[in-house]
């Protein structure tokens, strides 16, 4: 397996703020991991600075051995933990801004996904539910053969039946030497799925282990372990 990111020192700074604080993190292609905390332990920062939207204060993130760019953007995929497409949209012309956009977007995996999650092209976005927009933009982002994914809270605004279906739908549709970094506070939800575990909190940290690993060592899920590292 070969490294697809790496983060070294990475820290980010939002004026007296410390969203990220000396972040050291590689993780290898091929893998499924889960970035875990709670609400603003810096794991948006992260994927943020990972797509370019943010820069480093210092420290740096490369991506199969590039910095965050317009090189990137074209092997990485990404999902974004709030709405980002334009309303007014159906989803038969966002498959096809996709496709114009990503050479490699699967326009057939997309349509394939749309019919298994019951959702129609003909239907603007602003028609959607809140719910089913995400599942769009699950669909749009897992439809491209990218090298990694960054997928930021995609459960966290389905409801439960659909959750099952939406690990799947990750699971079959990435190659397996692609990388998955997935951000949520759902663990119990999502630790299925999962090959490592990275728990960050106050832009730090904790550590990076594999899901088999935490198990055997501690005893417990993944899941306990994050309630009692996170207890209130």
């Amino acid at each position: 397996m070969s490294v697809s990111v790496k983060c070294e020192n990475l820290t980010k700074c939002f004026g007296s703020l410390t969203a990220l604080d000396q972040v050291n993190l590689t993780f290898e292609s091929g893998r499924i991991i889960g970035l875990l905390g709670p609400n603003g332990s810096g794991k948006t920062t992260l994927i943020k600075v990972a797509n370019g939207l943010l820069v480093p204060t210092e420290g740096k993130i490369e991506l199969n051995g590039l910095e965050p760019g317009t090189e990137s953007k074209g092997f990485v995929s990404y999902l974004p933990d709030a709405d980002y497409l334009p309303e007014w949209m159906t989803v038969a012309s966002l498959l096809e801004m996709f496709q114009d956009f990503y050479q490699d977007f699967d326009i057939v995996k997309a349509k394939e996904m749309l019919v298994s999650l019951k959702l129609t092209e003909d239907r603007k976005l602003k028609a959607l539910s809140k719910g089913n927009k995400e599942k769009v933009q699950l669909i749009l982002a897992m439809s491209r053969k990218a090298k990694i994914y960054f997928l930021d809270e995609p459960i966290g605004g389905v409801d439960p039946a659909a959750r099952d279906f939406i690990l799947n739908t990750i699971i079959k549709n990435y190659s397996e030497d692609a990388t998955v970094v997935l951000s949520t506070h759902l663990i119990a939800d999502i630790e299925r799925v999962l090959d490592e575990a990275v728990f960050i909190n106050q832009g730090k940290v904790l550590f990076h282990r594999s899901v088999d690993e935490i198990r055997e060592a501690e005893g417990k899920s993944v899941d306990a372990l994050f309630r009692e590292v996170f207890r209130c």
